[in-house]
């Protein structure tokens, strides 16, 4: 066969896998269509651009499409909120560097990811403290406490107005895990976060960070043989299809933490600052309600649709796992104590507050 002729057939073959495989890569794509907005939002006057990470079907997602609707009614058209979940945007860290340096204006962040530029915001993630959904709430209405935690990122040019649940963390695994010792034999994936390294170093497991896309091939491989996250997460991105087991420990609350650009929110007239604000705040209190209502439906989906086994570990063993975790309270009680200049509430100890306050 002569090189020519090889590299003709070669072209062939290229050009067929990509009519073949062009259209099945371009379904993949995720598509807003399902949450088109059912206005003209070209005659807005005021423009923000917001990213997600997740889909729209975890409630506290959706609460972006639930904002931009009614911050478009509630400024009579003025503000259009161009949200954009699914990681459109990029991951995490990468978008919260476009939104300080303004090349968007917002972000529902994660809890666990908002430590790299607001390292107070881990005080969400610590074990046992902000736990169950009775729990945040009464932390979101805690007036100066929930108000100083706001302030987190305030130093670096974001605020952050409120923020949304994606449920109770806790372990999907491939084998039961109904003790200490079970779960000691597990491969857990955990974010790159210092909360999560932090806990899961005291608890003396086996932690491997991951980016939470590698995460379906990594367990059906068995590279991992379980997840540290929410049951509801697990449930609706279809890990429980692998996973079989979990384990309600219930140690912290997923949270999606609402950002913006304060250079850009300073530059709205007072009135629509006012009504942003409102806005975001009243549908993430909806939201909060949903969240708790999803997690309930989650659970029954994952025994119906998947079989899997649910498991608690003995009142003894949580006690193990809270007087373990204390250390991740001290280690990081530096970071969340620390105060900046923009900070009105100027405790010296502002974790030991919100610890008797929540009654840890």
């Amino acid at each position: 066969m002569t090189l020519k002729r090889l590299a003709i057939i070669m072209l062939v073959c290229i050009v067929s896998f990509g009519l073949l495989a062009g259209p099945a890569m371009a379904k993949k794509k995720p598509s807003l269509d399902a949450w088109k907005a059912k206005f003209d939002p070209s005659t807005a006057e005021y423009k923000c651009i917001v990213s997600n990470v997740s889909h729209p079907v975890l409630k506290g997602v959706y609460t972006g499409f639930a904002i931009r609707d009614e911050l478009w009614k509630r400024t009579n058209g003025k503000i259009y909120l161009d949200y954009k979940p699914f990681s459109m945007l990029g991951g995490e860290v990468e978008v919260l560097n476009q939104l300080q340096m303004g090349a968007i204006q917002g972000m529902a962040c994660s809890s666990v990811a908002s430590t790299n530029l607001g390292p107070r915001f881990g005080l969400v993630n610590l074990p046992f403290l902000i736990n169950s959904f009775e729990k945040l709430d009464k932390f979101v209405n805690s007036g100066e406490l929930f108000d100083h935690f706001l302030m987190g990122m305030d130093h670096q040019g974001i605020m952050a107005v409120d923020i949304a649940s994606y449920g109770n963390y806790g372990w999907a695994t491939t084998v039961p895990v109904k003790t200490i010792a079970d779960a000691k034999k597990v491969k857990f994936r955990i974010a790159e976060a210092a909360v999560n390294k932090l806990s899961y170093k005291a608890w003396g497991f086996n932690p491997v960070v991951m980016p939470w896309p590698d995460v379906p091939v990594a367990l059906k491989q068995g590279v991992i043989t379980g997840l540290d996250h929410t049951l509801t997460v697990c449930s609706v991105t279809k890990k429980f299809e692998v996973a079989k087991y979990y384990t309600r420990l219930n140690y912290a609350q997923g949270l999606f933490i609402w950002l913006f650009n304060k250079a850009w929110f300073d530059k709205l007239p007072r009135h629509l600052q006012n009504i942003l604000k409102e806005t975001v705040s009243d549908m993430c209190a909806e939201a909060r309600k949903a969240d708790k209502q999803q997690e309930a439906e989650q659970i029954t989906a994952a025994k119906e649709k998947y079989g899997v086994e649910f498991f608690k570990l003995s009142d003894k063993e949580m006690k193990t796992l809270i007087k373990q975790a204390n250390s991740v309270h001290v280690k990081f009680a530096p970071e969340i104590n620390k105060l900046y200049k923009g900070d009105k509430y100027r405790s010296k100890n502002y974790l030991k507050k919100v610890q008797n306050y929540m009654g840890y």
